[in-house]
Order: structure tokens, then C-alpha cells, then sequence
């Protein structure tokens, strides 16, 4: 009942467009009535009696409908999409912002194939519901209301004989819904699962194309193709019977005034007008019952993707505190306070390994970063590096302990005054589908042309840029597809120069750099951490000897701390990777 409010909730903003469409709906029931009482006329008097005028007169009147219901019509299948399609629309911006507020262990756990099916196919049927749905419902319900009336007042015992074969079309109806409703679930699941398949598969092309995989992308979509299609036969299965089932209650119905009409006329107790204008009735009659059969089949589409719709919007958004702080800027002393935290049970840790119960990924640590320091955080894969990072932001929540910055627990700001004084450089950085600019001007919306030149300079992209054809107008394809990995980097760092936030964290920003690259971009970073407390991850030691301070962190928590010189003098795990990779390099 609940979903049912929240459905008819959506009609509020277009009630009086969807009003309006369901009053053409009655109009056009009620016109549908007039034929056969004025069908019965004409064969019982104007006929027989030669009333020429009267037939002329009705005959006109008669046109005058069918072209009334012509017009209404072309008002409920324009108009009554129209209300449909602005339903979905508000339906889907309702989604899509829910999705900017769900935290990221629910984009861990889903696919984007996945919630993208649900956003864009299940809202499609929930479309078709909103408009066909009150329609057929109501027009049917209008037609055989009104059936009744005018039917009882020809011959009662013929009407309510006629009647009395509606409660097993009806239960029948009700007992197959469920049937239904199974059905069509397992199809929206099925076609979910090949929209994730299918998302996966061309992100990946170049990939599956290098390692000449592409016979295997074709099997694993094919078996989720085969998934569907057989989720999809079995929904038409159900569908059949429904349909079958509901045909024949119609044909038996049809026969029944054949029979019993013609019993009743023999016997005098009718007419033949009255006989003809049952027969007609009864065509009009099958007419709102095949409309019932379809608003089955919309309303078990419809509400089985409302309700996928629903568990969508039911996600818990990232809790903010009620009396959170909105800080305008941070200065970026940090520290960590007996932080703990684990993954939840069946996310993917940083090191693409499945958590449990017993894996913390960082234990009881501590931990002070001053204002406008560089703070280096070197050690083996599995450590908390990243994760460490991710934390700072408020991407995860922490299992117990406080992260503070500026003495304010993090947990009392904001979520959109904290991530505002944050900007991050990934390893894997993400390009908008769109031009330089677009991507660039991410970091502050506002800022103008010159703001986006000078952001480019200090990133040293700018003389890229302009050797361009469309210089900053140039479209970049799909995540950055048509520039090169350290163009792309260089992009995210003027982001972050226009962002101009107070904390900085490199997430491993050159490790998937050549080293004349990593020469290029490594002076960007060192001009965006001036002035700013600065986080790096790095594997390449060689990038971090200048950072203020050096923490080693291990799974079993921090190990080392100091500079460069101090760190190489205590002959430990820091002077072993860096040695380590000194024989490398040479």
C-alpha cells in the first residue's frame, strides 16, 4: 500500500494535465455507449416506421461523436504520454540524486550495468503505467458500469445472467497476478545482469581486444543473454495463460448472449433491436475486459519496476550529523586518533581481495599531520595506503577511533565543506565525456577563462593545449580516450589548481608513468602542494625524498617515521625499498 502511495505520489505535480486526460477517457467511454441505444433506435422505429428525418438526424449525430472521439483520442495518446514521460523524468531525477548521496560501499557492491538498467528500462514501463494504467482502468470500469445500467433497463434477468460470468474472469485474474509478478522480477533481474555484462564488455574492448579475448566476451554475454531469454520465455509463459485464459472467458461470454439472447428473443421476451443492441453491447462489452488484460500485463511491468525503483531510493544516503558544521576553510592539521576500520563483508579491499570480519585493514592508528607539511606514506600492498586516504575525505566511514582536522572531528562537518578543502590526484584519473575546458573547470564551475588558463599553465598543459586544433574546446572521447596517460593527469592536476583546496592527496599520481613524464607532471605536483598540507602515496621512492615527513605503514600499522636522511640512517624497512629500488634503477 505504501508503494502504491509513493507511485501516486508522482502525479501530484502533473494532476491537472492527468485530470484533464481522464476526463477525455470518460468522455470517450460515455461516447462509446451512445452507439448501441442509438443502433437499437434505429433498427426498432426509425427503420420500421420510415422516419427518415430522425435516421438523418442520428446519423449526423452519430458523426459528430465518432469525430469528437477521434479529437479526445488524439488528446489521451499525446497528452496522456506526456504525463507518463514527465513522471519518469521526475522519477529519474529523483534516482540520480539519490545516487549522489549513497555512500561508496554501495557503488562497490553494484554494478553500473545495473543500476543504470534500473534507472533507464524499469522507469521506461513505469512510464507506460502512469499513462495507460488510470486510463484502461478507468474507461473499462466506465464502460461496464454503464453497460449495466442501460442493459438493466432493457431486461434485468438477461443483464445480471450476463454479469454473473465476471467473478471467475475475475478470480482467475487475481490468481494468476502473482504468477505474474514472479515472472516479470526474475526478467527485470535477468535484463539487469546483461546491461552490467554489456557496460563491462565495451569499457573494456582494448583490453579484451590485447589479450585477443574477445570469442570469451562473446560467450560470457551469450550466457547472460541466454539467462534473459529465458527468464523472458518463461514471463511470456505466465502471460500466455493469462491471455489464453482471459480469451476464452470473453469468447464463452460472447456465446452466452448468443445463446441466452436468442432464448429470450424466441420467447418474445425481447425484441430484435433489443437482441442487436446486446450483441452490440457485448463487442463493446469485450472491449473494456481486453483493456482490463492490459492493464494486468502495465500494472505487473510497471509496479515490478516501481518496486525495483523503490529499493533503489530506499538505499541509506551518507549520514550526515544534524547539526553538522558547514566550515567554509579548512587550515589542514590533521589527525588520526585510534583510527580503526574494516571494510564490509564481501567489499573489495584495495588490493582487490574480498574482506572479513578479521581483516582490519588499519588497527588502532594514530596520527598528527601539521599545516602545510608534505607527509609521505610509503609500504608494501596491503598496508591502508589508499585506504588511509579515502577516510580523509569521508568516503568510508571509519570502524571506531576519530579523524579530526583543525580539531574538528570530520564527523561534525559537512560532507560537501570537508570534500570542498580536499582535492585528490588518482593513479586511474577520470575525464568527463566532454571538451578540455568542461574537464578542467570540474574543479571550480565558476571560475572564468583566464582562472582555467592560468590552472592549465601551473599543471604545464597549457602549450599542450594550444597546439590543438580546438584548443581547450577539444573533445577528449570517452574517460580521456584520445589523450595520453600523462595528459590526462595533467588535466586532473589543473582541476585541483582551480579547486585550490587547503588539503592535497596524491594517490600514487605518477606510478603509471614513464619516467620523462613523471619529470614533467612531479614539477606540477610540487608547485600544487606548496602552501598546502599535502598526503602522497607513491611506490617510487624517488618522488617523495623531499616530503617533510615519511611514514612507513605496514598491515600491522606504522612503522617508521621521519624524513628522508633520518629514515635511510635507520638502515630499516624504508632504506630497504629504497635500495631496493636504487639496484632497479640502476
Amino acid at each position: 500500500m505504501n508503494m502504491i502511495k509513493k507511485f501516486i505520489s508522482y502525479y501530484k505535480p502533473h494532476k491537472k494535465l492527468f485530470f484533464l486526460d481522464l476526463l477525455c477517457a470518460f468522455t470517450v467511454a460515455i461516447c462509446d455507449l451512445f452507439y448501441p441505444i442509438i443502433a437499437r433506435n434505429i433498427i426498432n422505429d426509425y427503420v420500421p416506421n420510415q422516419n427518415l428525418r430522425l435516421l438523418i438526424v442520428w446519423s449526423v449525430a452519430l458523426l459528430f461523436i465518432y469525430i469528437l472521439k477521434a479529437a479526445l483520442n488524439w488528446f489521451i495518446q499525446y497528452y496522456g504520454h506526456i504525463v507518463g514521460v514527465r513522471m519518469q523524468a521526475d522519477m529519474r531525477r529523483d534516482v540520480f540524486a539519490r545516487l549522489q548521496k549513497l555512500p561508496f560501499s554501495f557503488f562497490d557492491e553494484n554494478k553500473t550495468g545495473t543500476i543504470m538498467s534500473r534507472i533507464i528500462n524499469d522507469l521506461m514501463d513505469i512510464s507506460e503505467l502512469a499513462h495507460h494504467g488510470p486510463e484502461d482502468l478507468f474507461i473499462s470500469i466506465i464502460t461496464l458500469i454503464g453497460s449495466f445500467i442501460i442493459l438493466s433497463t432493457i431486461n434485468v434477468p438477461l443483464t445480471v445472467i450476463i454479469f454473473l460470468s465476471l467473478p471467475p474472469l475475475v478470480w482467475f485474474s487475481m490468481k494468476m497476478r502473482r504468477n505474474m509478478s514472479n515472472a516479470f522480477t526474475k526478467t527485470r533481474e535477468e535484463i539487469a545482469e546483461v546491461n552490467a555484462s554489456l557496460e563491462n564488455s565495451i569499457a573494456g574492448i582494448r583490453v579484451s581486444r590485447a589479450y585477443t579475448n574477445s570469442k570469451y566476451e562473446e560467450r560470457k554475454f551469450h550466457n547472460y543473454n541466454e539467462s534473459f531469454k529465458a527468464a523472458r520465455a518463461a514471463a511470456y509463459k505466465v502471460m500466455a495463460h493469462f491471455s489464453a485464459g482471459m480469451g476464452l472467458f470473453m469468447d464463452l461470454l460472447y456465446l452466452l448472449v448468443l445463446v441466452v439472447g436468442g432464448m429470450f428473443y424466441f420467447k418474445g421476451i425481447i425484441n430484435v433491436g433489443d437482441f442487436a443492441m446486446y450483441i452490440l453491447f457485448i463487442s463493446m462489452f469485450l472491449n473494456p475486459l481486453k483493456r482490463l488484460v492490459q492493464f494486468y500485463e502495465q500494472l505487473q511491468n510497471g509496479m515490478t519496476g516501481f518496486q525495483r525503483f523503490e529499493q533503489l531510493m530506499a538505499v541509506a544516503e551518507e549520514p550526515e550529523a544534524e547539526d553538522a558544521i558547514e566550515i567554509d576553510k579548512l587550515n589542514g592539521v590533521i589527525d588520526f586518533k585510534n583510527v580503526s576500520f574494516q571494510y564490509e563483508n564481501g567489499i573489495l579491499n584495495e588490493d582487490g581481495e574480498e574482506s572479513d570480519e578479521n581483516n582490519l585493514i588499519l588497527n588502532n592508528l594514530s596520527l598528527h599531520i601539521e599545516q602545510g607539511k608534505t607527509v609521505a606514506i610509503v609500504g608494501p600492498s596491503g598496508g591502508g595506503k589508499t585506504t588511509l586516504c579515502h577516510l580523509i575525505p569521508r568516503f568510508y566511514e571509519i570502524s571506531s577511533g576519530e579523524i579530526a582536522i583543525d580539531g574538528h572531528d570530520i564527523t561534525t562537518l559537512t560532507r560537501n565543506s570537508l570534500r570542498k578543502n580536499i582535492g585528490i590526484v588518482a593513479q586511474d584519473v577520470f575525464l568527463f565525456t566532454g571538451t578540455i575546458k568542461e574537464n578542467i573547470l570540474y574543479g571550480n564551475l565558476e571560475a572564468t577563462d583566464e582562472e582555467v588558463i592560468e590552472a592549465a599553465k601551473k599543471a604545464n598543459i597549457h602549450d599542450y593545449i594550444l597546439s590543438l586544433e580546438n584548443g581547450y574546446d577539444t573533445y577528449v572521447g570517452e574517460r580521456g580516450v584520445k589523450l595520453s596517460g600523462g595528459q590526462k593527469q595533467r588535466i586532473s592536476i589543473a582541476r585541483v589548481f582551480l579547486k585550490n583546496p587547503s588539503i592535497l592527496i596524491l594517490d600514487e599520481a605518477t606510478s603509471a608513468l614513464d619516467n620523462a613524464t613523471e619529470m614533467i607532471i612531479q614539477s606540477a605536483l610540487e608547485e600544487l602542494s606548496r602552501g598546502r598540507t599535502s598526503i602522497i602515496v607513491a611506490h617510487r621512492l624517488s618522488t617523495i625524498k623531499n616530503a617533510d615527513e615519511i611514514i612507513v605503514l605496514t598491515d600491522e600499522g606504522i612503522k617508521e617515521i621521519g624524513n628522508h636522511e633520518t629514515l635511510i640512517k635507520k638502515n630499516g624497512i624504508y632504506a630497504e625499498l629504497y635500495n631496493y629500488q636504487f639496484k632497479e634503477v640502476s
